[in-house]
């Protein structure tokens, strides 16, 4: 079993090309045009993820080791996915953590309930 760590975007998108490394003649180009397909395929993998919820519910994903584990590896999945189109689109790690703590900072001084009711 793989030891337990936290990784960042950088290795996330280091993994993901990687394994397109190892399969780029089978798979499509790290090309911006096929951005959309990878987006279309976490997509498809979060209904996954939404079907665990769905048949085995909130509680078996908590308490459950087996299906918690499924539903963990479909959220994955989701995550790879999501780096596929980064790379695609030439995004890089340091981009998309300045955008994602930018848009926390913005979030944090929103009004919630004032945003809600425009």
């Amino acid at each position: 079993m793989e030891e337990n760590k936290d990784i960042n975007f950088s290795e996330m998108m280091k993994m993901q090309k990687e394994l397109w490394e190892v399969n780029k003649d089978k798979w499509s180009p790290m090309e911006a045009k096929y951005g959309r397909n990878f987006l279309l395929w976490m997509i498809e993998e979060m209904g996954e993820v939404i079907s665990i919820i769905k048949k085995k519910g909130d509680n078996a994903i908590m308490s459950d080791n087996e299906v918690r584990e499924h539903f963990v590896e479909e959220m994955s999945d989701v995550l790879m996915y999501y780096n596929d189109v980064l790379l695609r689109y030439n995004i890089t790690p340091e981009e998309i953590s300045s955008a994602y703590i930018q848009k926390h900072n913005k979030n944090m001084n929103r009004n919630y309930e004032k945003d809600w009711k425009k």
